[in-house]
């Protein structure tokens, strides 16, 4: 904040602070609270509203917790979204690494604008165009048969499609943050450990990985967060048995009718993502200050 005094002034400054505190009043802190509200109080008609009737309670939440299929939905969810953020992780280490420490300053450049001139669409239709090529009779189907490798189309849609879906719309989330640490470190301590004989196996886990920890652990939180919120991907990308729980919010809300369930089933996903995220963290070592960097 001094920074902030001394780079802008003292009314300046105060503009910026006021600015970003109007903010998030009112696109972080007010939703939240009247999600919060809406959680702990009944789906009463708008004429039983403040009347003996409107308490707040836990029933909307208890409900979650005693009705089965939603709760294993929402466990579901949980776990898928952390292979998600692992899937992605095992495709973007390998380049990232790559980009930072090996490929030539054009190379980097192309690859990065080839991998973010798709980010330049709408998610909705980046969905739809894995929604079409998973399709049963859609190209990918027609390539592996025109190849002998299956003998009838396969129904990729479930929750295979959900995962490489995803993994495709998050991919950058995790790419950056780990390409960003990697970069910073300095050659020479590969090459020392390699002439001390290290394999490249143990090279990576005792020297970039830690070192590029603090990215990794960015990412994943980033990419499991947008995984498990995500609504789009498994809208198209889904099947019956392959529901996600972020569906089942939305049912309550727009088909349902109950806002209350809805704001209740959201603020338990909510809560329960932000326990995943801090315990990762705190397993591996990484404080909020690093990831916000």
């Amino acid at each position: 904040m001094s920074e902030l005094y001394r780079r802008f002034g003292g009314g300046l400054g105060t503009l910026f602070l006021a600015l970003v505190g109007v903010w998030l009043a009112g696109m972080v802190l007010a939703p939240n609270v009247m999600m919060i509200d809406y959680a702990l109080r009944p789906n009463l008609p708008p004429s039983q509203l403040g009347g003996p009737n409107d308490v707040y309670s836990l029933d909307n939440i208890l409900y979650l917790a005693n009705e089965g299929v939603h709760r294993a939905i929402f466990f579901k969810t949980v776990w898928a979204s952390a292979l998600v953020a692992f899937i992605t992780f095992l495709v973007c280490y390998p380049m990232a690494f790559w980009l930072a420490q090996h490929a030539t300053v054009n190379q980097t450049a192309v690859v990065l604008l080839a991998l973010t001139i798709p980010f330049w669409i709408n998610e909705v239709l980046r969905t739809l165009a894995w929604y079409i090529l998973l399709a049963f009779r859609g190209p990918l189907n027609a390539f592996l048969l025109s190849l002998g490798i299956i003998d009838e189309p396969v129904r990729w849609y479930g929750d295979g499609g959900v995962l490489a879906g995803m993994t495709y719309a998050y991919i950058l989330f995790m790419l950056f943050p780990i390409y960003n640490a990697i970069e910073s470190l300095d050659k020479s301590q590969i090459e020392a450990a390699r002439d001390l004989g290290g394999s490249t196996w143990r090279i990576h886990w005792r020297v970039v990985i830690p070192h590029a920890k603090a990215g990794i652990a960015t990412g994943c939180v980033f990419t499991f967060m947008l995984a498990a919120g995500s609504y789009v991907a498994p809208a198209l990308l889904g099947a019956p048995g392959s529901r996600w729980f972020t569906e089942i919010i939305y049912n309550w809300f727009f088909e349902g009718g109950d806002w209350n369930r809805g704001a209740a089933y959201a603020l338990v996903l909510l809560v329960l993502c932000l326990a995943v995220v801090l315990v990762t963290l705190r397993i591996a070592r990484v404080s909020l200050t690093e990831v916000a960097k």
